[in-house]
């Protein structure tokens, strides 16, 4: 079998980019790139559901800095990876969708699984499209990642005609040449000019920078924190649905509501900032983005009050903020900011349940945190509507990957299977509701077989507590319908893939529980009979 295949150009470009492992699940379409997986030592991490490939992509994206590639078949497989496309679009994380396509010599004719694949894709990523040459295919996932990792990260998609991973390139396999295939290259971005940024700033008396969730991997908070260390000023990420309300931001709306000037840096004026309403009428902006459109939606937001733009790469211009600094800002507003951040309500200390046989969320979260601070790299995993916004205000790590402002759940499972790949030997902590456990539950079988443990906390309050508390608020209680679940074993669950289970139903048991399931080095799932309680609001 030739070895010179449009297939083989994509492995040896995977390869000159850094990619060794690949989340995928077999088909039809795909299997010249899995044959030709084999030449050039990439491995397949072949999952159960090809959504759970893109979660994985995106993880492992958040928590590498690499691009993070994920592999299904055409048709159906690529109508299922596309819903996951959307947390890694809003979590602003560089994947690269690679899907198998019906042969193009048969498009048209009603071919096997055929389906307007690059169409589909292309409301939920940065650039989508269908390689057309063997030639280009190389090439075309070259410029994918280059796409993916520029400006704003985001998701790509790249489908793959069976007759095109089949046929013979006319260059040597993995020396593709120009190519013309469907993804523009990235654009290019100036360096940012910091000084009037600094100098508004530097007039404030309670002045913000703001950063959106590209800045929220390990390395984007660590140069958050250089930049607020050198400067005075406080600099704050922002991912969560909740947007100020976010419990992991304590009180940050009280304060919020009192900056005179913010800068924002790569942070969309959106819904968690509710369109510029959470700030007093006074209040001025700056705001540096990569794209025109956030910058032209925040003037018709906040109109003459944004008193500067520049068009710039977010890290680049966090690097330049802080070699830019002059004169430190007061500590106090920045005290005053950390402070309310800080807060959490003293009766936490005491919460108990008033259900028996259940815990208080706090109950049930609170003694994580010492697993999480027993190692230099451990991963903190959220997923969920309630309960995963009580575990964002009980819990912190040094690597953090959430659901994020898609305000989705589903994909802690498949988030802890590749954050635990990503860091071999590091603790890994996931929080999830008993919904989102439902979402993917046959991962626990992926993570089993590549031997990723991790130890996954299902706050079980069976129901659907996120719909349940607005149904109870807007509507009644007698009202409530569609929100009930059963109180499901899913301890049990996790036995039957060959994991390690517990179940809690007491604050006593808890840690127990956790350390027999850590000292499994085996996936695990604690399951935690909780008390369905609203999500924390944090006002002092």
């Amino acid at each position: 079998m030739s070895r010179n295949r449009g297939a083989d150009a994509l492995a040896a470009s995977l390869v000159a980019e850094g990619v060794k492992r690949v989340f995928t699940l077999s088909g039809n379409h795909i299997m010249p790139v899995f044959d030709a997986a084999f030449d050039a030592g990439i491995e397949l991490v072949h999952v159960r559901h090809e959504a759970a490939a893109v979660h994985m992509a995106d993880a492992w994206a958040r928590l590498t800095g690499e691009v993070g590639v994920a592999m299904v078949t055409g048709g159906p497989g690529h109508a299922n990876a596309v819903g996951a496309l959307y947390t890694a679009a809003m979590g602003e994380s560089a994947v690269v969708l690679l899907s198998g396509h019906a042969p193009l010599n048969q498009l048209g004719m009603a071919a096997f699984q055929e389906m307007r694949q690059a169409e589909m894709a292309s409301v939920v990523t940065k650039a989508s499209g269908v390689s057309a040459r063997p030639d280009d295919v190389g090439t075309d996932f070259v410029k994918a990642v280059r796409v993916a990792k520029a400006g704003r990260p985001g998701p790509v998609h790249l489908s793959l005609p069976t007759d095109v991973l089949e046929g013979e390139c006319s260059t040597a396999a993995g020396r593709p040449g120009e190519g013309r295939g469907p993804i523009i290259p990235a654009a290019q971005y100036p360096a940012l000019n910091a000084a009037p940024a600094f100098d508004r700033l530097g007039r404030a008396k309670c002045p913000l920078i703001l950063c959106g969730p590209m800045c929220m991997t390990r390395a984007g908070r660590e140069k958050m924190a250089i930049l607020e260390a050198a400067s005075g000023i406080p600099v704050i990420g922002m991912e969560s649905p909740r947007g100020v309300a976010d419990p992991s931001l304590g009180a940050f709306a009280e304060v919020l509501a009192r900056a005179d000037c913010v800068l924002l840096v790569g942070k969309r004026l959106d819904f968690t900032l509710r369109f510029g309403k959470s700030f007093g009428a006074e209040c001025e902006f700056i705001q540096i983005d990569t794209d025109p459109s956030e910058i032209e939606r925040t003037r018709r937001a906040v109109g003459d009050r944004l008193k500067g733009t520049t068009q710039s790469a977010t890290f680049e211009s966090l690097d330049a903020l802080t070699r830019a600094v002059g004169q430190p800002a007061s500590a106090e507003w920045r005290n005053e900011v950390r402070a309310a951040i800080s807060y959490r309500p003293a009766a936490w200390d005491s919460a108990s349940s008033s259900a028996p046989g259940r815990l208080h969320p706090v109950q049930m979260l609170r003694p994580l945190q010492a697993l999480l601070d027993a190692h230099p790299d451990s991963v903190f995993v959220s997923d969920g509507g309630e309960i995963g916004q009580w575990a964002q205000a009980c819990l912190h790590a040094p690597n953090r990957v959430i659901n994020g402002v898609a305000g989705s759940i589903g994909a802690a499972l498949p988030f802890a299977v590749a954050a635990s790949l990503a860091r071999p030997g590091a603790p890994v902590i996931a929080v999830m509701g008993d919904g989102t456990f439902g979402f993917h539950p046959a991962e626990i079988d992926t993570a089993v077989r590549y031997r990723a443990p991790f130890v996954a906390i299902v706050g079980n309050d069976a129901r659907w507590n996120a719909e349940y508390q607005i149904q109870v608020r807007d509507y009644g209680r007698e009202r409530v319908i569609g929100t009930e679940l059963l109180p499901a074993r899913y301890d049990q669950v996790a036995i039957g893939f060959g994991a390690h289970g517990e179940h809690v139903t007491a604050a006593a048991d808890l840690m127990a529980a956790v350390q027999r399931a850590t000292a499994s080095k085996r996936p695990a799932v604690v399951n935690v009979m909780i008390e369905g309680l609203a999500a924390p609001d944090l006002k002092r």
